[in-house]
């Protein structure tokens, strides 16, 4: 049956397309599988940098645009678009559409906002390769990927500090606080919300109308799922599912992180 609109994925990584613990897609290699012999593009939506994405995407085999720190910017490989991309710069062997603020000016406001909670704030700025690498899980080539930040500072509360103390701070620097799996994620005025319209944008003047389908597994991954036509919300490692996220026809995959995305979309896009 022919239908009048394309698909396009908008995936989260860490504890959904990527085993919270493992780092993992094995599980979701079926549905992946299935997209690319559709060629549904996957657009990788992340709280990573340009570093760790572009490692990622070559063991996906992946050639789609994808959207780093949390929307920070959108890059989209030179020539995948039979337009000019606009608001659009040249950037290394991409066209990247920024949205968030530069890293020194967000690490300047770090600076100020731990001076007024009177410290114990720490960033991936103020830490070796090694401790990143083991806060998350990661070798040591990993943690360097994931400190080469553009966009936005991930940060963790060592001292007194609450959560709700430090977005206010935050806020009072014009910055916003996202709260990710693991970090608490300082940026400018973006999201990742901003960035996938703008993608979708983009396809729907190459291919009509677009149907978007976005599947994330925590809190960082609201604005991406406001965003889309069809959101999908992924099991954490426990079963449980982000309490904070409550969407009208929001889908609950049956399965956590690649396991759930891959049932999620075989089950809406498979038999397409």
């Amino acid at each position: 049956m022919s239908r009048n609109f394309s698909w396009v994925v908008f995936s989260d990584l860490d504890g959904t397309l990527l085993d919270h613990h493992t780092y993992s897609f094995d599980a979701a290699l079926p549905a992946l599988e299935d997209l690319k012999a559709r060629r549904i593009p996957v657009v990788l939506c992340s709280s990573k940098t340009r570093a760790e994405l572009e490692e990622i995407r070559t063991r996906l085999d992946n050639g789609d645009p994808f959207i780093v720190e949390n929307g920070g910017s959108a890059f989209i490989p030179a020539g995948y678009f039979p337009f000019a991309v606009p608001e659009g710069r040249e950037s290394g062997r991409y066209v990247a559409i920024e949205f968030g603020l530069p890293y020194a000016e967000v690490r300047q406001a770090l600076t100020r906002i731990n001076a007024e909670l009177r410290g114990g704030l720490r960033g991936f700025g103020d830490m070796s390769a090694e401790e990143v690498a083991r806060l998350c899980g990661f070798s040591r080539r990993e943690a360097e990927l994931a400190q080469r930040r553009e966009y936005g500072e991930p940060v963790i509360i060592e001292g007194a500090a609450t959560a709700a103390e430090l977005e206010a701070a935050a806020a009072r620097q014009g910055l916003r606080t996202i709260r990710g799996a693991r970090f608490f994620h300082l940026t400018g005025g973006n999201d990742k919300g901003r960035a996938v319209r703008a993608l979708r944008a983009l396809y729907e003047r190459e291919r009509g109308p677009v149907r978007a389908l976005g599947i994330g597994d925590s809190l960082n991954d609201l604005a991406l799922l406001e965003a889309v036509d069809v959101a999908v919300l992924v099991q954490k490692p426990d079963g449980a599912y982000e309490p904070g996220i409550r969407l009208p026809g929001l889908i609950r995959a049956p399965g956590p992180g690649p396991a759930g995305w891959n049932a999620a979309v075989r089950e809406l896009i498979g038999g397409a």
